[in-house]
């Protein structure tokens, strides 16, 4: 199993993920961080756990959005095709669970 190191609101973290997903898991921290820059940019820095389900609730809300989008995909014109859209839910699904395990590793250390 690999360990990759990122860095979310500015601290350092080691997290495991399946070799050959490191590049993944790095783009995927990249973009919670955005989210928490965002977040700290409008609340201030509130602490790293409330930041970070705060990200988490923007990650689902963007998941619901990606979710409404297909169902009106299915019922209205092709853009995508069920297989496309599956990969689509799939992804954002196991993104929200990543981040879910890291919130969860963060309260713990």
């Amino acid at each position: 199993m690999a360990q990759v190191d990122i860095q979310i609101n500015g601290k350092a973290y080691r997290i495991a993920c399946e070799d050959g997903q490191e590049p993944r898991l790095r783009e995927l921290a990249q973009m919670v961080d955005a989210h928490v820059k965002d977040l700290v940019g409008q609340v201030g820095q509130v602490g790293d756990t409330r930041l970070l389900v705060m990200a988490s609730l923007l990650v689902a809300d963007e998941l619901m959005d990606l979710r409404d989008a297909a169902h009106e995909v299915d019922e209205g014109e092709e853009e995508f095709s069920p297989s496309e859209i599956d990969d689509l839910a799939l992804a954002v699904e196991g993104l929200a669970e990543r981040i879910e395990r890291i919130a969860v590793r963060l309260e713990a250390s």
